[in-house]
């Protein structure tokens, strides 16, 4: 049968199973446009090529799904790249399309030429750069199987616009795909596993540091009855939170700068570091000669890339998390360390994390406390970038995986919003909330106009303090309280923004007003509604590990 580019590619992102695309349309992307306009997968009009970006990601992260995301060429396609770096950073897996001027024109810095395949190389899993459509079906094949598959991470597909309307015959889209030179490592070396198992029953001291790799690999479950069996305490990455029950016995929560002391102390005085799907990254290390000092470390990881990269593994192990530690269970025996148990429960006991509740003062942490009882601990949470993320990702208890989507690596102002976008087109039956500061909301918050035209009841809560409150805290606490251009006396009212874009507004200043303004908020099914929470402006973020120092060198709540 005879079709074009544009037709070839939608029989392929429906052969994929893509039920959503984010994006937003231009004069080099317009061929695959008119196709979508009779295509039946959903295509969410976002406000700026970012957004799209970052709903896909939140499509993915929420989903285990790919993520899509389409934009035109030069502008359209370097608004993605913002979007496409975080998902790199936190191994997302995304397919972004973009359109490209035609192939005669490439390279004569044509009108809304940009050299998208070339920007996109080091952020980027795999791109292409398609120049003949017989070239295109065997190359979304690819795309979709090299961004899942492995260590998952975005690609880009960049097709020039004469590709889009050529026309060939088409056979049907590939079933299978055999890539020689790419080759993933799933199973675990037994040897390596054995070698495991034997370190894991000599220990007295076990911890098991625990990172976005769980989740990634769906290995939730794997990890519970791993932990249980040898009865080791788990701290997690931010990337790792709901990959093991918050709200376990032998979760110690987050560890590294805004983790808890008990992670923080029992990662450096623990004798066996299991390391699973985590890449020793430095907010959690800080000094990285500190960290876990007396430790044999044992790293499970598919990417063979990150063991040794930072902290030489005395155990190595490339493979599927979930595989490694299935094989794993058959070789461990059930083991106990009750001294180890106590110690570990009274650095919880003693150092729990806490604020100060003082009278007149709306503060950040009883907000998502109060988040948390109302959406009793199962709603799914994107956060931006800031205090607002490290107060949701310590007061907020994540049980459950893919409940908790925040741009670890990239550290992305701008994120949350969108990516809840993504995330509640994925989950219609779910409550998305985004927690956001005042500042990072500002970054794409165009995107009412979209949640309102979709119909996503996203509720966001914006910590409003007046500042870009973690450059704030950072000024105060190490450059002598000179809060240089960190205020944002311009703030616009946000209830009103909200009732101009045709969403629902709420403000709160006081205490008394959290839990009806939440419960009048999750009434809301029809658009999205923003709060506008007053808090405490020179509130902060406590424990905190400075920068470059040892985690046990805790700045905490005076």
């Amino acid at each position: 049968m005879l079709k074009s580019g544009s037709e070839i590619l939608l029989d392929a992102l429906e052969k994929e199973g893509v039920e959503v695309i984010f994006g937003f349309p231009g004069g080099a992307i317009l061929p695959v446009y008119d196709v979508i306009y009779d295509s039946k997968i959903r295509h969410i009009l976002v406000r700026h090529e970012q957004g799209a970006a970052h709903a896909a990601d939140g499509y993915a992260r929420s989903t285990g799904k790919i993520g899509v995301c389409v934009a035109t060429s030069g502008p359209g396609a370097t608004n993605l790249v913002t979007g496409i770096a975080t998902a790199y950073m936190d191994s997302i897996p995304i397919v972004a399309i973009t359109g490209q001027v035609g192939t005669d024109l490439l390279g004569n810095d044509s009108f809304q030429e940009a050299d998208i395949f070339g920007i996109t190389i080091p952020i980027t899993k795999y791109n292409y750069l398609v120049k003949k459509i017989e070239d295109l079906p065997g190359i979304i094949k690819e795309a979709f199987y090299i961004a899942q598959t492995g260590r998952p991470g975005p690609v880009l597909i960049d097709i020039p616009k004469n590709v889009q309307v050529a026309k060939m015959e088409y056979a049907g889209y590939p079933k299978e795909i055999n890539i020689p030179s790419y080759n993933p490592t799933f199973k675990g070396n037994p040897r390596q596993i054995k070698l495991a198992a034997e370190a894991i029953s000599k220990a007295e001291r076990p911890v098991i540091y625990a990172g976005g790799g769980i989740i990634i690999s769906g290995a939730d479950e794997e990890l519970k009855i791993f932990a249980e069996k040898i009865e080791a305490p788990v701290t997690m990455t931010l990337m790792g939170l709901g990959g093991f029950p918050g709200t376990h016995e032998l979760s110690m929560g987050m560890l590294g700068m805004h983790g808890t002391r008990a992670a923080n102390y029992a990662v450096t005085e623990s004798d066996l570091l299991i390391a699973i799907g985590a890449r020793f990254d430095d907010r959690v290390t800080g000094k990285l000669s500190a960290f876990a000092p007396n430790a044999k470390v044992i790293h499970i990881d598919i990417d063979p890339a990150e063991i040794g990269k930072r902290r030489k593994a005395d155990i190595p192990i490339v493979g599927d998390i979930k595989q490694v530690l299935q094989s794993l269970h058959k070789e461990i025996k059930t083991k106990t360390h009750s001294d180890w148990a106590k110690k570990i429960e009274n650095w919880k006991k003693h150092h729990p994390l806490a604020y100060k509740n003082e009278k007149g003062k709306l503060k950040p942490q009883f907000v998502i406390e109060k988040i948390y009882e109302i959406t009793k601990g199962d709603a799914i949470i994107t956060t931006e970038v800031g205090q607002n993320q490290m107060w949701a990702a310590q007061y907020y208890k994540f049980d459950k995986p893919r409940r908790f989507l925040s741009s670890g690596g990239l550290g992305t102002m701008g994120y949350g919003f969108p990516a809840a976008i993504g995330a509640q087109a994925a989950n219609p039956g779910k409550t998305v909330f985004d927690i956001a500061g005042d500042g990072s909301i500002q970054m794409n918050i165009q995107e009412l106009g979209t949640a309102v035209c979709s119909k996503l009841p996203v509720k966001i809560a914006i910590l409003n303090n007046f500042y870009l409150g973690m450059v704030r805290q950072w000024q105060e606490l190490f450059f002598n309280k000179r809060y240089s251009n960190t205020c944002l006396a311009g703030n616009p009212n946000f209830v009103a923004l909200a009732k101009a874009y045709g969403a629902h507004g709420i403000l709160v200043t006081k205490q008394e007003e959290v839990v009806p303004a939440l419960k009048e908020a999750m009434k809301i099914n029809d658009r999205p509604t923003i709060i506008d929470f007053h808090v405490a402006q020179e509130e902060n973020v406590f424990p905190m590990v400075p920068a470059g120092a040892a985690i046990t060198d805790m700045i905490e709540l005076a």
